[in-house]
């Protein structure tokens, strides 16, 4: 069945920008499966909730963010584990880890399982891969390589401006404080050390140092 659906949840990610291609999806997962045995979550639950998690992600771009992809996708999701034989209850549970892993609406993490996937995903977003979809994002938008003086008050996301160190500054180096498991937090701190070391480093070099 997780095969079945994983080949069902690839087919909404045709046209989807690089930073939440199907490969964001397989790494929230495995991160999700890591935190989840030690967590002892319901596994079962949350490698559905991994794989299902983005796939109203094309939708939301679509309409230039006007569709939120957390709900949407519970909604597709919900049309294909109607007929996956799983026990009522474990649905519930995979629609609302889908549901609230954004956390940017009135959906709040609830159970385990689903502050795990919210953890996973964000986690997903610092660190070394952070770094790499940070920068693959900015020139995704045409943004200079490296800009340390940008304006954040005259500068917008999704622009020429959003450059990855504006991304950084303003969302990334904050994603650890976001974290809801222990897991999630010792992994983030690791994480978010990196990232803080290279962007220094990064300021260093632009300047002549080093």
């Amino acid at each position: 069945m997780l095969e079945e659906i994983k080949e069902k949840a690839k087919k909404f990610f045709v046209g989807v920008n690089a930073c939440h291609e199907w490969e964001h999806t397989e790494r929230v997962c495995n991160l999700a499966m890591h935190i989840g045995k030690k967590e002892n979550a319901d596994l079962e639950v949350l490698g559905l909730a991994a794989i299902l998690h983005d796939i109203g992600r094309k939708d939301q771009d679509d309409s230039n963010g006007k569709i939120d992809h957390a709900e949407r996708g519970a909604f597709l999701a919900k049309g294909i584990l109607d007929n996956s034989g799983l026990p009522k209850e474990k649905i519930d549970n995979i629609l609302h880890c889908i549901e609230s892993h954004r956390f940017r609406n009135d959906k709040i993490p609830q159970t385990i399982e689903a502050k795990i996937l919210f953890d996973a995903d964000k986690i997903d977003s610092i660190g070394a891969i952070g770094v790499g979809r940070d920068f693959s994002f900015a020139g995704y938008l045409g943004a200079k390589v490296h800009d340390k003086n940008v304006n954040y008050d005259d500068t917008a996301q999704y622009t020429i401006d959003d450059t990855a160190y504006r991304e950084y500054m303003i969302k990334l180096r904050h994603v650890k404080n976001k974290i809801l498991t222990d897991e999630g937090k010792r992994i983030a701190e690791d994480r978010h050390n990196f990232m803080v070391d290279f962007f220094e480093r990064l300021n260093k070099e632009v300047d002549g140092e080093l």
